[in-house]
């Protein structure tokens, strides 16, 4: 395709949208695209004929997971030039990648935002989410697993298991989601396969099943034998601007290097033994037919048998290479297409009361200054078109949805519709937020509903529209607030507009405003992630905000079990309000709740119950020590006496002010984040950051030896982590790195507990 004309269209991927100079037009539709360009299309970058609707049974729907720089976005761009979707490879480092488009990603040389490419390999089309390996946007990887089918776990091979890449894989398993891993960075001097195998099994939990083993290590790694076919992959690169497209795949013989051939026999051994124990099928197959000879072990039932053990997630394939060095990629490809699951191969139960009528979950929301918002959705049945009506259950509204289109690769093409299994992006959805679920109309929805009713096998009756709605994203809570101040109070409306749209996009990002002082709140995940936030409102809405001081978000909780009553009585205008409570408040380990008397469960009207939840919730918003949310609280509602007349939020009032008076009593306990901290370091350093440790009142959990370096496991308030890395690379001279998690909330000491509020009240 000529440059000029790729010039005019825009590289929009999920996480923004990239806009070319000069650029006239916003989008290109597939029947205008190929027709103009199908000619000028060089024979080694693939035709857009095939973005309509392909087989489901072709389609994968994965993400790429993984710690922080262990390779993801630079194994996505091998994924996308050797696919034949772009003419380059990407580096991170040159702030040249597909995935990596944001201003702040590309110059800090980490991923922010998930995005979304879609690609063919070998007549399979690939829905690929790269995703973000930094603690502070775990909700980036949360929102993308949900919608996923699938996903590739990336490891550096020196490192193995690393503390962000524990999140990410319980993540995943909450999920059911099955996975692959690669053993990325095979070249470095320090990679080591059996290490990096045993933290998968020890680390991880997971079963790991080896399909390939490295052939040579460190500067002098070549290739990969693949145990399944017995074959040597080799990757014979005679310089750097070698791009690893090409490569030599021939039989093992007995010529090879003796220690190699060993080793294969050895491994495929281990495989077909290992499968054979997690597969009853294939054991089967094994005793009748093959017990005398595993080399008669026909390679398509090993195949066969991988998949059936990826997709139960009794096991995890394991494959290795070196993204950087482009070799292994390709064998990745080919492992995705061939062990993780199409779409109709996962289970969702409540997408088939639907059957064919339209049921997708938004699970993305962009803003485009020119188009609004633009939403991703996953399409789970149906059909999706556009220039027509769609209905979001969780907002209970009608939209109407102007265009569809795909993001392939780099570019938004226009298309006339999208089948189920397929992950689309939309215009005009102007009122759908992440995790809403959207169906074709109301009748569709209330048919389902009917259909979940009638259901022979459950036994008892759905709520029209509990069932049917699809489950959503669930945000985690902010960890850091500060304030946002507008350069003047001219911009303070533009600066509400900048947080609103960011607020959409991000779930993670609170925005609120203090009750007191009137000033605006921003809540985010951490440090960078409010960073990032500042620095987005100045370059693309061009307003210079001014940040207070961080702070961290503690919560409260309370010390005993106390009951309480309480009356309001009020007139408003010519109407009387009364309402009286009596309940108990008690600490727990769970999240707090509300519950009601057996005796006022049956009695209490709905409207009357919902009046009382909602002011129990009200409460838990804010302690009673200082102001901050509460949390390991349980509610138990013994009684609840309204007059005729009186309102459902006099009620809420009124159980509100109970509930803080009863807390009150309870005497408070401020609970604050403690994280999980990890560090690499040399041996000379430790000591040094020992000693940092202890006065930033960490808890050291262990010291694990890595190659060469110490690995730091130690607990840490978030309140002393302030300014850290700092600290690190002063201490360590820039030899360290460090990753953080939350760990737990956990309750302060009284001494640490008084400072606090000493420290608070000066400030209030």
């Amino acid at each position: 395709m000529p440059v000029g004309a790729l010039h005019t269209l825009h590289r929009v991927m999920w996480g923004g949208c990239l806009f070319r100079v000069g650029s006239q037009s916003c989008r290109c539709s597939l029947s205008s695209y190929l027709r103009r360009y199908h000619g000028a299309l060089s024979d080694d970058i693939k035709s857009l004929r095939a973005v309509l609707n392909p087989d489901i049974l072709k389609i994968r729907n994965i993400g790429i997971m993984a710690h922080i720089d262990a390779g993801k976005t630079t194994t996505t761009e091998r994924m996308l030039y050797y696919s034949g979707y772009t003419r380059a490879l990407g580096d991170v480092d040159d702030g040249d990648t597909v995935t990596d488009f944001m201003a702040q990603e590309r110059e800090r040389g980490i991923t922010i935002q998930s995005a979304a490419v879609t690609f063919d390999w070998k007549g399979h089309r690939i829905n690929l989410i790269d995703t973000p390996g930094h603690v502070d946007f775990t909700l980036e990887v949360e929102r993308a697993l949900r919608v996923l089918d699938g996903a590739v776990a990336v490891f550096d091979a020196s490192a193995g298991v690393e503390a962000q890449t524990l999140t990410v894989w319980r993540q995943a398993e909450k999920h059911h989601i099955p996975c692959v891993c690669f053993l990325n960075k095979m070249d470095k001097p320090a990679a080591d396969l059996n290490f990096s195998i045993e933290s998968i099994r020890l680390k991880l939990k997971a079963n790991p099943v080896l399909l390939q083993i490295p052939i040579g290590s460190g500067k002098n790694f070549t290739g990969v034998v693949d145990l399944l076919t017995n074959q040597k992959l080799t990757w014979k690169l005679t310089s750097t601007r070698d791009d690893g497209r090409a490569f030599e795949l021939r039989s093992l013989s007995q010529s090879e290097d003796p220690e190699l051939l060993q080793a294969a026999s050895e491994a495929r051994t281990a495989l077909i033994e290992q499968v054979a124990d997690l597969d009853d099928e294939f054991a089967e197959l094994l005793l009748t037919d093959c017990s005398d000879n595993f080399d008669g072990v026909p390679v398509n039932k090993l195949q066969e048998a991988v998949r059936r053990v990826t997709l139960a997630r009794k096991g995890v394939p394991v494959l290795c290479g070196s993204s950087l060095k482009n070799k292994g990629v390709q064998p990745l490809l080919d492992a995705i297409t061939a062990y993780l699951p199409a779409p109709n191969e996962r289970l969702h139960d409540l997408v088939r009361w639907y059957k064919d009528d339209l049921c997708a979950l938004a699970f993305k929301v962009l803003h485009d200054k020119q188009r609004g918002p633009l939403v991703f959705l996953r399409i789970y049945s149906g059909t999706l078109k556009p220039q027509t009506a769609v209905h979001n259950l969780n907002r209970n509204s009608t939209e109407r949805m102007s265009r569809l289109l795909v993001p392939f690769a780099d570019q938004h093409v226009e298309v006339p519709s999208m089948s189920a299994g397929n992950i689309a992006l939309t215009v005009g959805l102007k009122q759908t937020v992440t995790g809403d679920t959207i169906v074709s109309s109301k009748a569709s929805a209330a048919a389902a509903a009917h259909r979940a009713q009638n259901d022979s096998e459950t036994g008892k009756k759905r709520r029209e529209n509990a069932d049917i709605v699809l489950s959503g994203v669930e945000v985690p809570d902010p960890v850091f607030f500060c304030t946002i101040e507008p350069p003047t109070m001219a911009k303070q409306a533009d600066l509400e507009n900048a947080l609103n749209c960011l607020q959409r996009e991000d779930p993670s990002l609170k925005v609120r405003v203090d009750p007191d002082s009137g000033q605006t709140i921003l809540c985010g995940m951490g440090e960078l992630h409010i960073e990032i936030i500042h620095d987005r409102i100045r370059r693309e809405y061009g307003i210079e905000t001014h940040l207070g001081p961080l702070q961290v978000a503690y919560r409260e909780t309370i010390l005993q079990e106390v009951s309480a009553t309480d009356t309001l009585d009020r007139t408003i205008g010519d109407r009387r309000h009364v309402a009286s409570v009596n309940l108990t408040v008690r600490p727990v380990d769970i999240s707090c709740e509300v519950a009601f008397s057996e005796k006022l469960q049956v009695q209490i009207l709905p409207e009357i119950k919902e009046a009382v939840e909602n002011g129990v919730q009200s409460s838990y918003l804010q302690g009673p020590l200082l102001g901050y949310p509460v949390q390991g609280v349980s509610s138990l509602i013994h009684s609840v006496s309204v007059e005729p007349g009186t309102s459902p939020a006099m009620v809420s009032a009124c159980v509100s002010r109970c509930m803080l008076k009863a807390l009150r009593l309870a005497g408070g306990q401020v609970l604050e984040p403690v994280m999980a901290l990890e560090v690499t370091l040399g041996e000379e350093h430790l000591s040094s950051v020992l000693g940092d440790l202890a006065q930033r009142r960490g808890t050291v959990r262990d010291i694990q030896s890595r190659h060469d370096n110490k690995v730091l496991l130690a607990t840490v308030p978030l309140a002393e982590m302030m300014g850290y890395s700092t600290v690190l690379r002063t201490v360590t001279s820039g030899n360290a790195s460090f990753s953080l998690e939350l760990d737990a909330y956990e309750a302060m000491n009284l001494q640490d507990q008084g400072a606090l509020l000493k420290r608070m009240s000066g400030v209030m």
